[in-house]
């Protein structure tokens, strides 16, 4: 699930640890009602880890990519050439010391790789679209395509020989 609404919208968060909206951290406790996840996990930043019910286990490799340079800036501030070619190829054309797209597939699937059954994930929208690439073998462009709004929960049920199917997502 991807954590609720922070307070200043519209930015690149990273590393960038930002509250969350009460209306936010509702609205990721009324999903997480819906489930009954026998684990929780949370990214261990704060965004996330107030939008887990407890009580929950919290791993850094959940966490957000790392925007560097660009990390805590609105879209508008950064060169649009240069967010342009970021888009295109997050790994070729990584944000300026930032972390490469393939950076946070590895870090994403080894910590989605350890998760058990039944595991509710409370993390950000670019760890769950890594989470997609690594279980579901999707490339870089192809998980832009999916729209995860704050709140969205995102389902995969992986099997244990590594190999993993998008079941639903709900926005």
């Amino acid at each position: 699930m991807r954590h609720g609404a922070p307070a200043t919208p519209g930015l690149l968060l990273g590393r960038t640890d930002m509250a969350v909206t009460a209306q936010g951290i509702a609205a990721c406790h009324a999903v997480a009602a819906t489930i009954a996840p026998r684990h929780i996990v949370t990214s261990d930043l704060a965004r996330a880890r107030d939008c887990a019910p407890a009580p929950a286990q919290v791993d850094p490799r959940w966490r957000e990519l790392d925007f560097g340079a660009w990390d805590g800036l609105p879209a508008a501030a950064i060169d649009a050439d240069a967010l342009r070619r970021f888009y295109d190829d997050a790994d070729a054309h990584p944000p300026p010391d930032g972390e490469r797209w393939s950076t946070l597939v590895t870090r994403v699937g080894a910590a989605l790789d350890d998760c058990g059954d039944d595991t509710l994930v409370v993390t950000h929208g670019g760890a769950m679209r890594a989470a997609l690439a690594h279980a579901c073998g999707f490339d870089a462009r192809q998980v832009w395509a999916f729209h995860l709004p704050y709140a969205a929960l995102l389902s995969l049920r992986c099997w244990p020989d590594g190999t993993a199917q998008l079941t639903g997502l709900r926005t």
